[in-house]
């Protein structure tokens, strides 16, 4: 198994990243203190701070379109709740009412 391979969850490279894709270059600022804590957590990974700041990259876009999608159906339900097709509020006023209750 490489080295990719063995840091990702399932034990399989992420999806793209053993075909060939074209990439664009982009520079990044980062403070002395930040690259020191990426490095010391990279180096015993065996992987570069690229895939490092790639990964992270893409768990934050992941879960900025989730949080996005989570939104939008609260946002849909808000605006229309769910239609009680199946009956449960009136079979439960049904089962309410059919309860021989103490007095």
């Amino acid at each position: 198994m490489g080295k990719q391979e063995q840091n990702t969850p399932c034990g399989h490279a992420p999806l793209g990243y053993h075909w060939a894709m074209p990439r664009t270059q982009t520079i990044v600022q980062l403070s002395d203190e930040l690259l020191a804590e990426l490095d010391e957590l990279r180096a015993p990974e065996g992987r570069s701070r690229s895939e490092l700041i790639r990964d992270a990259l893409e768990r934050y876009l992941a879960e900025h379109r989730q949080d996005s999608i989570d939104q939008a159906i609260v946002e849909a339900y808000t605006r229309v709740p769910p239609a009680d097709d199946f009956g449960a509020m009136a079979a439960a006023h049904a089962s309410i009412a059919a309860e021989p209750w103490d007095d």
